[in-house]
């Protein structure tokens, strides 16, 4: 096991009960976290950045970038179409894939989601982390479920290129339900696979998919995750309709003067085993 699993993979640690509830600290129902794979702004590629920025990283909100929406839709007031504050916590370089790793050709990559992509990358980081090589995951009995929410690329599609440059390519790059897919589909992972939305618990939706299915016998491995960005206004304009968003433009977590969200991007993949496996 590497550090990582290790490290995640007490039986008395928390951790667990995130995953899956009390039972997962019986010997029977344990569920081991044996690799793990994040991107979140910030710069934080693994766990030990990650665990930097918790505890004592900086204020990741800035302005919208410029290759997202202008600062146009941007209103304190609130007023219809327009977001109550201009900032949230964006990854960089979301245009940047290499899709020649994954076997997906320049005209397929085009039409990809950009969630799609960052997923693929992202899981695989979380494979490696588990130490084994890409050709044992060839056929193993490995399942595989992501939460994802928005879908503002194909909002931007429509908007921008319409129906006369929907191409071959378009379903599966934009459709949810071809991302896990396309995961299992690369790495020949012969388990179920599915991509699951349940709003803001979608990820956590997908763990727990992905447990039942270990401890079942439906699979021997399980990657779970989500993945999410923000790409078009349209999401962050209804949630500012509705009074969710912070019009201060800060989180305050559990504090009386909370007055709502700052959105985000990110994504993060779990390799799961049951415990008595790994």
């Amino acid at each position: 096991m590497c550090g990582t699993a290790a490290v995640l993979c007490r039986s008395d640690s928390a951790v667990l009960r995130l995953f899956g509830g009390a039972e997962m600290m019986t010997e029977s129902g344990a569920i081991a976290v044996v690799g793990v794979g994040c991107r979140f702004p910030g710069g934080v590629r693994s766990l030990d950045s990650f665990g930097r920025l918790l505890t004592g990283g900086p204020d990741l909100f800035t302005d919208v970038p410029a290759d997202r929406w202008g600062p146009e839709h941007a209103d304190p007031a609130g007023g219809p179409g327009t977001i109550s504050n201009g900032v949230g916590a964006f990854l960089e370089d979301i245009d940047r894939f290499d899709a020649a790793f994954f076997g997906i050709t320049p005209r397929e990559a085009d039409s990809l989601d950009p969630q799609q992509r960052l997923v693929m990358e992202v899981a695989w980081e979380a494979m490696a982390d588990s130490g084994r090589p890409r050709e044992e995951w060839r056929g193993s009995r490995t399942a595989v479920v992501l939460g994802m929410l928005a879908k503002d690329y194909e909002l931007l599609h429509a908007r921008t290129l319409g129906l006369g440059r929907i191409g071959p390519h378009h379903v599966s790059g934009t459709e949810f339900s071809f991302a896990a897919g396309r995961l299992a589909y690369t790495f020949d992972l012969h388990g179920p696979v599915s991509t699951v939305n349940s709003a803001c618990s979608s990820s956590l939706l997908a763990v727990h998919q992905a447990v039942q299915s270990l401890r079942t016998g439906d699979c021997d491995t399980a990657l779970a995750g989500g993945v999410s960005l923000l790409i078009t206004p349209d999401l962050s304009v209804f949630l500012s309709s509705v009074g969710a968003l912070s019009p201060s433009g800060v989180c305050r977590p559990f504090d009386a003067s909370a007055d709502g969200i700052v959105r985000g991007e990110g994504c993060g993949v779990v390799v799961l085993k049951r415990y008595a496996d790994a």
